[in-house]
């Protein structure tokens, strides 16, 4: 079956561009150029992944990542015409699994793409559940084929990325996981210094759906200038 991609630019050029290079990797791809339609294609088709520009006539990006996360949590990347870091925090701390900086390559932006959603079937798999699948740590419980969590038997509402961040983590309890190594494990791409950035972001995200303290934290401590820990 094919795996459908939203793209949402309201410049026509970038998307039908964007259309084309999708199209000829075998998605199917649902184009809109603004959020009021996006919104409604949502209520109809089962959407794999999103491509949203910040930028848009009607409702900006932003807003519409942080509606899709409402109901859906199927990954999502930002394309952005500023390299401004605050776009690129913004967009990750609403849910935004990826983002990229316009002008880019649509080649990149595709293998991005297949990234993300090799991630997501990754760490959301249809297969029945083995014990290794599950791990459980002081009334944390993660479910990789689900791609559930719940934390003292209520559910966190995880994306992707965070989902896959705080699996790394516990499975790697008792032992520190540099900032470096949590980026090319959950990310899948070449550290660089402004990727501690995207680390911290998430890392923040799930202290606050996990209403966990960074200061003296119950679950997720920071190691200074080493990564962070899950302690047995």
């Amino acid at each position: 079956m094919m795996e459908k991609i939203l793209v949402v630019d309201d410049e026509q050029a970038i998307a039908d561009l964007i259309e084309v290079y999708l199209k000829n990797e075998n998605f199917e791809v649902f184009k809109f150029y603004n959020g009021t339609e996006a919104l409604n294609c949502l209520s109809r088709e089962n959407i794999d992944l999103a491509v949203l520009d910040i930028m848009l006539p009607d409702i900006n990006g932003f807003s519409l990542c942080q509606q899709i996360r409402e109901k859906h949590m199927f990954p999502v990347i930002m394309l952005t015409a500023k390299d401004e870091e605050i776009d690129k925090i913004t967009g990750l701390t609403l849910g935004a699994d990826d983002y990229m900086t316009k002008p880019f390559r649509p080649l990149e932006l595709v293998a991005r793409v297949k990234a993300q959603l090799r991630r997501f079937t990754k760490y959301n798999p249809a297969e029945q559940v083995q014990d290794d699948q599950v791990l459980t740590h002081s009334g944390l419980v993660l479910n990789k084929d689900k791609h559930q969590c719940l934390l003292n038997e209520k559910p966190l509402s995880l994306t992707p990325i965070e989902f896959a961040v705080l699996w790394t983590l516990v499975s790697n309890r008792g032992r520190v996981v540099s900032s470096e190594d949590l980026f090319r494990e959950v990310w899948g791409e070449k550290y660089y210094t402004s990727s501690n950035n995207t680390v911290m972001v998430h890392i923040r995200h799930l202290r606050e759906k996990m209403q966990d303290s960074a200061d003296r934290p119950k679950y997720i401590k920071t190691v200074w200038g080493v990564g962070y820990t899950i302690e047995d």
